[in-house]
């Protein structure tokens, strides 16, 4: 089977790299892939915290809109539920989880991120936000209530309602991102910041972890299945497909 990602573990830390294509676009099989892995390092007691990490110029583009564009209605809904049950997985991760931001973050690549506890990014001419009410697909308020827990609603408010995608420096003012780091000491710097994590008593940062995103993890899987059909029925809407043709288009010229 191919695999998606490359993991390598050094001093109990599991560096998981998307690994697909030169943006690591995520479609079906990739969500499960990650679901699986987080699922294995969760269970695997010599492994203390995780680093997500993309590759130089992309973390991920975001949702595979190619591939998805052509999916049917069950591949379809199947893909959007198991994508809000891997941001739960990953927001309810009990041991550390660092995003190392390796580049763009828009959209899907910006809610991988916002699930870790820590996020960050490489300088450089990149963006990170989410930007999914320009493509024409809803936003869940569940992904609100993920962008606001550290933005703020006021100001994750006004981002969503205009796609907004902002640089590093931006990022890291409104608190979207911790830090910034040039592109090569990014690994270093977010294994640095997971061992300062691991040498918490873990029973008391793991509960603490979760207690502080009780509220959080309740709102993911309440509207779950609400949030699927609404996604679902905008995602077959003929100004939704125009505007995902467009789109499409333009990626498939380049």
């Amino acid at each position: 089977m191919e695999s998606f990602f490359k993991t390598q573990v050094t001093d109990h830390i599991c560096y998981i790299q998307l690994d697909r294509g030169k943006s690591n676009p995520m479609h079906l099989e990739m969500i499960e892939e990650l679901a699986r892995i987080l699922h294995q390092q969760k269970e695997d007691p010599s492994i203390e915290a995780i680093v997500l990490q993309g590759k130089e110029g992309f973390f991920t583009s975001g949702l595979d809109l190619i591939t998805l564009f052509q999916y049917n209605e069950a591949q379809i809904q199947l893909f959007w539920e198991k994508f809000i049950d891997l941001l739960y997985q990953l927001a309810a991760f009990p041991k550390p989880s660092i995003a190392a931001i390796t580049g763009h973050s828009p959209a899907g690549g910006c809610v991988l991120a916002i699930c870790c506890d820590y996020r960050v990014m490489a300088e450089g001419d990149y963006i990170i936000g989410l930007n999914e009410v320009p493509v024409g697909i809803i936003v869940p308020s569940s992904i609100f209530e993920l962008y606001s827990f550290w933005i703020g609603k006021a100001s994750a408010h006004r981002f969503l309602l205009e796609g907004k995608l902002m640089p590093p420096e931006e990022a890291l003012q409104v608190g979207l991102i911790d830090d910034i780091v040039p592109f090569n000491r990014i690994q270093t710097a977010a294994g640095r910041k997971a061992k300062h994590y691991m040498q918490f008593e873990k029973k008391a940062w793991q509960a603490t972890k979760l207690n502080i995103r009780k509220d959080l993890l309740k709102n993911v899987e309440e509207t779950k299945e609400a949030a699927i059909q609404q996604v679902l029925a905008q995602w077959w809407a003929p100004s939704t497909r125009s505007i995902l043709q467009t789109i499409i288009d333009n990626l498939t010229k380049k």
